[in-house]
Parts: structure tokens; sequence; C-alpha cells
């Protein structure tokens, strides 16, 4: 079993129930999945951009990517139905805490100038999302084979009931959000 695994059963667990009294052990909080996710408008003049992204997602999360697909028409953005627009892929389990641990102990303290990541991005419902504005701060990929930098948003799913029991667990994970 992974470290941060291991961790929330033997500690995290039994700080939440004590911060919050939970009465049954169904309602702490857990990490149900992580969505790292790539959409750019330059995959609709270049269908090969899409193959770079999956690489890299690919590289990043240890895990096949699917294909993210345009749902209707806009005439405007010269988009078509079923036209592919980038890629995500949805971690869970193991596959997840080794993810989360190298985001928080490796890639995030390799960023210049880090301050901690913004503590008001979490969506009301207890889930939080990180954008990133370059994929490069993953030790995952090689500078050098990249064809382009580009974003890439994390979403982290859990099963908080309000954002405060958010920030708490992701905070028990070792998120390092903003003083």
């Amino acid at each position: 079993m992974s470290r941060l695994g291991e961790k929330y059963k033997n500690e995290i667990i039994g700080a939440m129930k004590g911060k919050y009294e939970y009465t049954n052990p169904h309602l702490i909080p857990k990490l149900e999945k992580i969505v790292i996710n790539c959409v750019t408008k330059d995959c609709v003049t270049n269908s090969k951009t899409v193959d770079s992204i999956m690489a890299d997602l690919e590289l990043i999360a240890g895990q096949k990517p699917v294909v993210a697909k345009a749902k209707k028409s806009i005439a405007g953005f010269k988009l078509r139905e079923g036209q592919a627009l980038g890629a995500n892929v949805t971690l869970r389990g193991e596959r997840m805490f080794e993810f989360l641990d190298r985001l928080v102990s490796i890639t995030l303290p390799r960023v210049r100038d880090f301050r901690g990541v913004n503590k008001k991005a979490f969506d009301g419902r207890g889930n939080y999302t990180l954008g990133l504005k370059e994929q490069i701060i993953f030790p995952e990929i090689n500078y050098d084979k990249i064809d382009k930098v580009r974003g890439i948003g994390i979403s982290f799913v859990t099963t908080a009931i309000n954002d405060e029991e958010g920030r708490e667990l992701l905070t028990q994970f070792g998120m390092p959000f903003q003083k």
C-alpha cells in the first residue's frame, strides 16, 4: 500500500474524527478520485496535438488517458461535434495516492517562487481544482521531447460535504495551501 494510503488509514481518519466529531465512520471525508485533464484549442487546427497531450498525461499519471471530444458543433470556434480537443485521465485507489504523493512531495516544491496553492479554488462541495501553467514541472516529462508547453488541470474529488472539511482533508494529505 502507498505511503499516503497508509497515512489516511492510520492518522487522517483519527484526526478528522477528533476535529469534527463524526458519529458514523462513513461520514469521514475521503479522497474519491483525481482527474487530470488537458484541453487546448490547438487540437482544432492540428490533430497531432492530441497524441502529444496523451503521451504527456500517460507519463504523468502512469495510466492511459481518454480522448476528450467536443459535445456539440460551434461554428464561431470552427468546432465540429466529436472532434478531439484534448485528453483526461481519472486516477483512483493506489494510483491516486501515488500521484498525490508525487505531486505534494516532488512536483510542487520544484515550482520556482512557490508560495502554496490557492485555498479558494474549492467548488462549495469539498472538491478542489488546481491549475498548473505548464506540464514540464513534472519530473516524468522530458523537457527536450515536448513540442509545446501546455497547462494542466487537476481536480481532487472528495466525499466532504463542504469546503472546510475538504480543505482539512487535503491539508492532512500534505497539500501546501497559501497561508
